[in-house]
């Protein structure tokens, strides 16, 4: 699969549009996730053809989340849903917030749309694409009250350390698209990461680890439990919680 598979241009009525390979932004950066396959349920399907319109965010330039959302409330995003179980449960508890989740697997965008759609979720949308380049490319600085990454690919394997999502470039980006005193939270079952994922981020001085230095937050806060969650847990992994803020450096 190339990077045309995974990032969603716009509509053209009511039909979803993939970029060309000449169309595709350029990239520098190595990707954190590989698009997999597999099939579709027919709910999922249907919720990828009939509601994209609705919850999807297409296009191109920089968006204003007023704009999105048609009000001025705090803006959330959502890096990797997964089958979008923890977003809704998100939005649904907090409609005075607006979520915005990215994604690149159809089955949990369809998931996460039909549950937009039974819930009537007003405050939630969704992008079909690659994180770091919508957040490069689309979101204005400061534009974001919170940023949450929860269990994203470890890529445990040492030659595929560079494939990790949380490096010193993002953890920037992310820094410079955050409000000052914006919300950084992650979540990891895989305790390697997690101490990379802490290092890196403290290295940062724009964000402050509200744990303490050096530590671990002591419980997921606001963050709902998951499906993959409770797999992990089953399977007896210790879950892993970080909460930063974003500072003035």
């Amino acid at each position: 699969m190339g990077l045309a598979d995974t990032i969603h241009k716009g509509n053209k009525g009511d039909e979803m549009v993939t970029l060309t390979d000449s169309e595709v932004p350029s990239v520098t950066h190595i990707r954190s996730f590989v698009r997999r396959g597999g099939r579709l349920t027919r709910a999922q399907r249907q919720a990828l053809e009939n509601l994209w319109p609705r919850y999807g965010i297409g296009g191109d330039g920089r968006l204003d989340p007023e704009q999105i959302f048609g009000r001025d409330a705090p803006c959330i995003i959502e890096i990797g849903f997964g089958m979008g179980d923890a977003l809704a449960a998100m939005a649904s508890a907090h409609p005075e917030r607006d979520y915005l989740g990215i994604d690149v697997h159809e089955a949990g965008i369809g998931r996460l749309l039909w549950f937009a759609e039974e819930r009537k979720l007003d405050n939630l949308k969704v992008v079909r694409g690659d994180a770091v380049v919508f957040l490069r490319d689309r979101v204005q600085d400061s534009a974001l009250d919170a940023v949450m990454v929860f269990f994203p690919d470890p890529w445990p394997k040492k030659r595929h350390h560079k494939r990790r999502l949380i490096r010193p470039d993002f953890v920037a980006l992310l820094a410079e698209r955050l409000k000052t005193g914006g919300q950084l939270q992650l979540a990891t079952d895989w305790q390697e990461y997690a101490d990379h994922m802490l290092q890196v981020i403290e290295a940062n001085r724009a964000f402050r680890n509200l744990a303490g230095p050096g530590r671990f937050s002591s419980g997921p806060g606001e963050r709902p439990v998951s499906r993959f969650q409770q797999r992990g847990e089953r399977l007896g992994h210790s879950i892993f919680d970080l909460h930063f803020e974003r500072v003035p450096h």
